[in-house]
């Protein structure tokens, strides 16, 4: 690995484009919900509490007590209905939006992309992993999320979730029920994944996150793309370095399934036409070299 400020480049002193503060202020409101809901529970009671827990409002619970309702006919415990049905709804905007959730709705992609800001307002070096290294790196997502399923199978208990940084941080445990012996593990990668943000955009969504394994292997049929049109595209290559999932953008003719649809790429392109967001029908891959 080499640290660089040139990673990524800084941004130009110019107003925010509307997409960016429109995303902005989704991933606020997605934020403040979570926060909201995970300060209530706790004020109510904790795990006596009435009302639900963080888990019961995650997606990717719907995944990992799949097994359990369909063989047993039972949720696992802290999960609920609601899981599944998030899952569906999730599943369903995917197809319809691509990996859009996220670069717009996730709350701990939300703050990776805030730590990412912080960096560069401090003007703190990024850490820039090689190229080939990343892409590498990017299957642990698939790792993860196979390592998830299994234990969550064989123990019928939410297997990951003493070390799942998005609960260490958004669940709130940490301030309101700080207990070093019990939880210690996960303060230790929360803060590490917390960390490896700061210095790596996105570092958990690339290297790590098993939602996004998920994500990435269901946007493979997605109708919502981003394509460049080579006949436009003047090779300048600012798509590319503005991609925060480094995705090589400027080779392509439509986006990989690693895309969050950030449209950061889009900002950058300074000829209009080159890069689009459009809906497309499945197609042979022509060109996704990510």
């Amino acid at each position: 690995m080499s640290v660089t400020s040139a990673a990524i480049p800084s941004r130009r002193a110019r107003p925010w484009p509307w997409t960016r503060i429109l995303r902005y202020t989704v991933q606020a409101i997605f934020v403040a919900v979570i926060l909201s809901a995970a300060t209530r529970h706790h004020i109510a009671g904790g795990d006596a509490s009435p009302m639900p827990a963080l888990d019961a409002l995650c997606p990717f619970g719907g995944i990992e007590t799949a097994y359990s309702y369909v063989v047993l006919g039972q949720f696992l415990p802290k999960t609920a209905p609601s899981n599944l049905f998030l899952l569906g709804g999730l599943l369903l905007g995917i197809i319809a939006a691509g990996g859009s959730f996220c670069g717009w709705m996730c709350p701990f992609g939300a703050v990776q992309d805030l730590l990412t800001g912080i960096r560069r307002r401090l003007k703190i070096p990024a850490v820039v992993v090689p190229l080939k290294l990343d892409h590498w790196l990017t299957y642990g997502r698939y790792v993860v999320l196979a390592l998830i399923v299994y234990f969550t199978i064989t123990t019928a208990t939410l297997w990951f979730l003493n070390v799942d940084p998005y609960h260490g941080l958004f669940g709130l445990g940490w301030i309101f029920e700080f207990n070093w012996a019990a939880h210690g593990l996960a303060y230790v990668v929360t803060g590490a994944v917390v960390v490896g943000s700061l210095f790596i955009h996105r570092f958990w969504c690339r290297y790590a996150c098993p939602l996004g394994a998920v994500i990435s292997i269901v946007q493979r049929v997605s109708l919502l793309k981003i394509e460049r049109r080579p006949d436009i595209c003047i090779d300048c290559g600012r798509c590319a370095k503005a991609c925060p999932m480094r995705l090589l953008v400027d080779k392509a003719i439509r986006t990989s399934a690693s895309c969050t649809g950030c449209l950061d790429c889009v900002e950058a392109c300074p000829k209009q036409g080159a890069l689009d967001v459009s809906f497309v029908l499945m197609r042979p891959n022509e060109s996704n070299p990510v």
